[in-house]
């Protein structure tokens, strides 16, 4: 399925939120919040979305599970945004059986981790992308370079590997060097999506065709506005509305899991009515969603009276 926004200088859009995964309060998927979210998002400055990352909670949700969470965004803003499966992990079997499933259920696009703990050679890596990718057939892949949680860097030779894979056309990027990034995008061709939000702005300067945010939860619009701002060359704007989201964006990405703040940011917005995890990981403390609140209202996105 071919996304509505996908273009060469951004395949898979400009602003894409990791989402969160609901959950009912016993902790079952809750397919119909998980709908009001993707639209929530879309309306306020979204034209992507990844489901079923790390942020989404994955490594607790079952294969059915992504099928049915994927099949549900898909119906809700799928012909608006692009909405991007996330399908990696550290068996290669099960990433193309959700590969396979991600395809049948109209996705735009897969996110491929690097496989993670079992930490493979690159050789691994690169046969691994391709298996998965020639499982998804003709939906093109955004890779996903996190060395803090795979354990595993793709190495520069990775890259130019596997771009000669014709479905193989970006990164998420979480490593964080933009001498290395602007080096891959020179050399290679591949475009880069900010898988960091502190270094948001930073990336779009150098050329990245977009983000994938976890603060997004919080701020679509405005991270909307600084995409657009950099775009018109408007450094100033740009930083301004950088300084305006760092309090809420180190509240949600310095202090605990962005899947528990994002989720308690939400239920602090309304959209959202409570903020259930799957273990491992709890929800947020009443301090942490105190700590929340006044972070959103340090970065003006509500009015605490």
């Amino acid at each position: 399925m071919t996304s509505p926004l996908a273009s060469d200088a951004a395949p898979f859009g400009r602003v894409l939120t990791a989402m969160v995964t609901p959950f009912t309060p016993d902790g079952d998927l809750d397919l119909a919040a998980a709908q009001k979210v993707a639209k929530h998002l879309v309306d306020h400055g979204n034209d992507g979305l990844v489901v079923s990352g790390t942020t989404g909670e994955s490594p607790t949700t079952t294969v059915e599970e992504d099928g049915q969470l994927l099949a549900a965004v898909v119906e809700a803003v799928g012909d608006r945004a692009t909405v991007v499966a996330g399908v990696g992990t550290n068996d290669t079997r099960h990433s193309v059986q959700l590969a396979q499933q991600a395809r049948k259920a109209g996705a735009h696009g897969l996110l491929v981790v690097t496989p993670y703990y079992s930490k493979p050679p690159q050789s691994g890596i690169i046969a691994h992308v391709n298996t998965v990718a020639e499982a998804g057939e003709d939906v093109p892949v955004m890779l996903y370079d996190i060395p803090g949680r795979s354990g595993v860097m793709l190495a520069t030779e990775t890259y130019v590997e596997l771009r000669k894979n014709p479905l193989v056309l970006s990164v998420k990027d979480a490593v964080g060097d933009f001498n290395r990034g602007a080096w891959l995008m020179r050399e290679t061709g591949i475009t880069i999506y900010s898988g960091d939000d502190a270094l948001n702005l930073g990336w779009l300067a150098y050329g990245a065709s977009g983000i994938v945010s976890v603060v997004s939860h919080a701020a679509p619009r405005r991270l909307a506005d600084l995409v657009a701002a950099v775009d018109a060359g408007d450094l100033d704007e740009a930083r301004a509305i950088q300084r305006q989201l760092l309090p809420i964006d180190r509240a949600m990405m310095t202090v605990t899991q962005g899947v528990i703040t994002a989720k308690a940011v939400l239920q602090i917005l309304g959209v959202l009515d409570h903020r259930t995890t799957r273990a491992p990981l709890p929800e947020a403390t009443e301090d942490e969603v105190a700590m929340l609140r006044d972070a959103l209202a340090a970065s003006h996105l509500i009015d605490q009276t």
